[in-house]
Parts: structure tokens; sequence; C-alpha cells
């Protein structure tokens, strides 16, 4: 298994693209059983990062698991990746055989901060943002 974010698999190539060693980072990418792609959209990714993507997902594409994970709905890849058409060959690929499971509501990270006391809120400046209080 292999675990990345989408921003450090972009770098991975750029950083490799440059010693002319993509082939290497390439083979890292299309080993493991199971590739997990984490974050996409939460940053803008920078110029042919569609290109190194679709390269992952094109050989892994009927022969190996691939999970991506994004915040972002499937509409908004193209601008994400500043390539319309590369995201969506990326799109057709990976939904061709995917499980698609969409979450909603609070993230369980919220759910799970500690909660202000209510004299804590009424004290607080209404321009001021909430903070958590340390657990006891």
């Amino acid at each position: 298994m292999l675990y990345r974010s989408i921003f450090d698999q972009v770098q991975d190539f750029m950083k490799d693209e440059a010693f002319n060693q993509q082939d290497k980072t390439l083979r890292r990418y299309l080993k493991p059983d199971l590739v997990i792609i984490d974050d996409m959209g939460l940053k803008q990714l920078p110029k042919h990062s569609g290109e190194y993507l679709l390269e992952v997902s094109m050989r892994r594409y009927e022969n190996k698991s691939t999970i991506m994970t994004s915040n972002r709905p499937l509409e908004e890849w193209g601008k994400l990746l500043c390539d319309v058409p590369t995201a969506g060959a990326i799109i057709d690929r990976f939904l061709h055989h995917a499980h698609v499971v969409a979450i909603t509501g609070k993230s369980y990270r919220v759910k799970e901060a500690p909660v202000v006391p209510q004299e804590t809120k009424k004290n607080r400046k209404s321009n001021e943002p909430p903070t958590a209080e340390p657990a006891s």
C-alpha cells in the first residue's frame, strides 16, 4: 500500500522529472496493490499535475486498486488540474469500476472537538473566533 496526498504525488513526479527519473517514480506508484491519493482539491495544483495523475490512473486502471479522496465535486477537477480533458479522462477511469462514497455532515474532527461552555461563549466578544478549551 502507498498513501500520498495529491500534492506530494505531484511533487514526487516534478522532482524526479528534473533529474530524468520519472520512470522510477512511476514504478513506485504502480507497484503497490493499493494506492491512496488523498486531498484532491485542497490546494491549486501546479501546471501538468493532471498529466502525472492521468499516467498513474491509466496504468493502474483495471489492474490495481486506487482510492482517491476529495472534498470537491468532480465537476471542479478540470479547474483544479488546469486541464479539463485530462480531468475527464482521469474521472472516466476512476468511475468505471468505482464505489463512490459520499460523506455528508460535520467532520468527525469537529464532532470530537471539545465543547466550549455556554458561559465562555457569552463572555467572548462577537468578533473573536471560538477557541477550544483544554480537556480536563
